[in-house]
């Protein structure tokens, strides 16, 4: 990245551009202000940081964390719903004779989801790179939340319908689903991680913990349906219904943005900015462009950006599709631990759990910084973690036969690990991309560094494809 532009200062945040602190008012600066010396020598601080009201009772990191847990929620609790799609996908009542198709429906399930998922997602950040100075991002999180919360709506009204007669059918349709619920939520989390950039960076890490949460609630309801419930039918209808009200949670929550003085504060300042106007007072210095200039933003975060694209690609090549069919080496024994409860709590709660603690250590420690070499070293040593799960005890193989990890505590261990690295080293060039370029970028940045993120879902997800075959 080009070093010559200082890092943007934020309020509330543990990291301190080196920039920053040996700064130094000129003596033009003080004469053409006689207020100057009674002002704060950070004179490079944007007035929307160095004058901002308070937030009373972290109301507005509050309500971005419970934003973050919205805009994957739809995502974790469609691949955390495991039990639920084998049960709609199995062949025990069919009596077609079609045993192929329908082990092909199950057992490369996730796959096939993840590829749903992130393709139309891909396209959802394009078109809301596009939209950024064109349409409000009221309208873009308004409409895609509505989306979202029906597409669920619909999830929740299938779970009692039998479709034993059309399993491929609805196959198709949960995927039909799947692409439909994952644009609109990429559409609304690019925008409100767009938002983010305008606020400190402690918000932004607001968000991003708040996914991890979505993740960690998501395999919690889980567990409890399963352990609850009856029958997987009434585990799932809990599950789906769960997922509606936290949605409408989330809508409600929005709305309310806007009354803050905190939030309104930095909204108006990110609205000035972007109109050309300057939060010192000046003229202004131009008309808003329709689309964001996209080069300046690459060049200064195009690093980033690739960290963020390689951490997400190795995790999405590994979880769900591989972790969740690790099986217990003790499975025959038939214990409640070994068979229904060991992939939602080893693959889904741990790993959740894992990233959302990751996540959340970037409120306190950001190292290694934006323009560090070892972030990016950091991140490709992730690489290691493909084929440490591809030698756990992965069910059924039918090419890779050997097991190296023999042992249930490896894939504990394994999950641990993945999900703490993802939450740390994802979430660090994630909340440094809007703060490294012109704050009217800002938001438009944060677009782009959640395109870096989707795409290499996509790529990985794809890949996940071929490892689960290989294996």
């Amino acid at each position: 990245m080009d070093d010559t532009e200082p890092v943007q200062p934020s309020l509330n945040s543990s990291y301190i551009p080196t920039g920053l602190g040996n700064h130094q008012v000129s003596e033009d600066e003080e004469s053409e202000d006689p207020s100057a010396s009674l002002l704060p020598k950070h004179s490079s601080v944007p007035l929307a940081v160095r004058y901002s009201p308070e937030d009373s009772y972290c109301l507005v990191y509050i309500i971005f964390f419970l934003l973050g847990i919205g805009s994957l929620l739809p995502w974790n609790f469609f691949i955390t719903a495991k039990h639920y799609w084998l049960y709609k996908l199995s062949n025990n009542t069919d009596r077609s004779g079609n045993e192929e198709q329908r082990s092909d429906l199950s057992d490369y399930f996730e796959s096939y989801l993840a590829i749903a998922s992130t393709v139309p997602s891909v396209l959802s950040l394009i078109l809301n790179y596009l939209l950024v100075n064109r349409l409000s991002s009221n309208v873009r999180i308004l409409s895609s939340l509505f989306v979202i919360l029906l597409v669920f709506v619909l999830t929740t009204v299938l779970v009692k319908i039998d479709v034993s007669d059309s399993r491929v059918e609805f196959f198709i349709g949960t995927l039909a689903c799947v692409a439909v619920v994952s644009g609109a939520s990429n559409l609304f989390s690019g925008s409100v991680f767009g938002i983010s950039g305008h606020f400190p960076m402690r918000i932004s890490q607001a968000l991003i913990s708040g996914q991890a949460m979505g993740g960690t609630l998501s395999a919690v309801a889980s567990i409890a349906d399963l352990a609850l419930a009856k029958d997987v039918t009434d585990s799932a209808l809990a599950y789906f219904l769960t997922a509606d009200i936290f949605i409408l949670l989330c809508i409600i929550t929005y709305l309310l943005l806007p009354k803050l003085a905190y939030s309104r504060h930095y909204m108006l300042a990110a609205t000035c900015t972007s109109s050309g106007v300057m939060s010192e007072g000046g003229a202004a210095e131009g008309a808003k462009v329709s689309v964001p200039p996209l080069q300046p933003i690459l060049r200064k975060t195009w690093v980033l950006g690739l960290s963020v694209f390689y951490v997400f690609c190795i995790s999405i090549m590994v979880f769900p599709a591989v972790s969740s069919g690790i099986q217990s080496v003790h499975k025959d024994s038939g214990s409640p631990w070994t068979t229904t409860y060991f992939v939602p709590l080893t693959s889904f709660f741990l790993y959740n759990v894992a990233d959302f603690c990751g996540r959340q250590a970037t409120a306190w420690l950001q190292v290694p910084g934006p323009t560090s070499r070892v972030l990016p070293v950091l991140v490709l040593c992730r690489t290691i973690m493909v084929p440490l799960f591809m030698f756990c005890n992965y069910q059924p193989r039918d090419h890779l036969h050997t097991v190296l990890f023999t042992h249930d505590l490896y894939p504990v261990v394994f999950n641990c690990l993945l999900g703490l690295t993802n939450g740390y080293l994802g979430t660090l060039p994630m909340i440094y991309g809007p703060k490294v370029v012109p704050r009217e970028l800002a938001e438009a940045t944060g677009v782009v560094m959640s395109f870096f993120l989707t795409l290499g879902l996509a790529v990985g997800s794809a890949f996940s494809v071929l490892i689960v075959h290989y294996i």
